[in-house]
């Protein structure tokens, strides 16, 4: 009897894995695009797993709506407790870099929603419309589901996506670059960088383009963003000629955009994405708190499979 029970229980938890599994990459997305930390999202899934092994699967009619609903909440919980963390975070806060695929970098749409740019505008948001935007905006889940994740009315939810949208649009990049736009800019901006050409930043830099450091009080960067294109070029230049040990620059893809793996004495030291707008850079964040890298040598990068 007590074996009849462990084959029943190893049979239900093969099958929770399973429809788990088929929606990992999913529900790992979208506890991304709410937190903008991998490392969290990571967190916010075993506990989504943990809460679904006990769940009778029998009972749920969608099981990918309830999965995300699970997800859902947990990461409006975490979510509420990482403000304290950034209350106090030392300098500008920016998203964990997230390597993804070339297969999410086709999707536009997707790309676009994980890209620095966007995830620094979802920060705007308050913990309930994040949650909105993101599940309607970017997965188009009905109105309902969201409702049953958020704990509101589907007319209440509603009103809130129609803010979030409108918050989001008035800040959001305007213009869809393609891949190939995207790729030849930032090689021509690590041209200009290595070669420390002045002029050739000038010209790949848009005139008001933001420069943003993330070093978590950790290692050494800008504590406020630095805006010109005069400004940033020099520092950057500035940065590379007083710096005494070997740097390296290699072209990756991160949150669904070319961007700049930066290596010290080939030891990673930090990720610089870039914005792009208009066939020059518009927005230049560079993360370099090693608590948002260490997620990088170990993961594999976000696919749409």
């Amino acid at each position: 009897m007590d074996g009849h029970r462990d084959v029943d229980g190893d049979h239900i938890v093969d099958r929770a894995t399973g429809v788990f599994v088929t929606h990992r990459n999913l529900l790992f997305t979208v506890a991304y695009e709410m937190l903008g930390s991998a490392a969290d999202a990571e967190d916010v899934l075993q506990e989504t797993w943990l809460r679904w092994v006990q769940v009778d699967l029998d009972q749920v009619r969608d099981k990918r709506a309830y999965l995300v609903r699970i997800t859902t909440r947990q990461a409006l919980n975490r979510l509420r407790a990482m403000s304290r963390r950034k209350e106090a975070y030392v300098g500008p806060w920016l998203p964990e870099p997230l390597l993804t695929a070339p297969d999410v970098a086709q999707d536009v749409e997707l790309a676009e929603s994980v890209s620095m740019a966007v995830m620094l505008v979802l920060e705007t948001l308050s913990p309930v419309e994040r949650a909105v935007f993101v599940l309607r905006e970017v997965f188009e889940v009905g109105y309902d589901e969201i409702a049953a994740a958020v704990d509101k009315t589907p007319a209440a939810v509603r009103q809130i996506a129609v803010r979030a949208r409108r918050h989001v649009e008035a800040r959001r990049p305007r213009e869809v670059v393609s891949q190939r736009e995207k790729r030849a800019v930032l090689e021509s901006f690590l041209h200009a960088l290595e070669g420390g050409d002045l002029q050739g930043l000038l010209d790949v830099l848009a005139p008001e383009v933001v420069y943003m450091g993330d070093g978590g009080g950790v290692k050494h960067a800008v504590l406020r963003p630095i805006i010109g294109h005069d400004k940033v070029a020099r520092l950057l230049t500035g940065g590379l000629s007083k710096t005494p040990i070997p740097i390296s620059l290699g072209p990756t893809l991160v949150n669904g955009s070319p961007a700049l793996l930066v290596h010290l004495d080939g030891q990673l030291d930090g990720v610089m994405a870039a914005q792009i707008e208009a066939g020059r850079i518009a927005g230049l964040y560079f993360v370099r708190n090693p608590e948002k890298l260490s997620h990088l040598t170990s993961e594999t990068p976000l696919s749409l499979q």
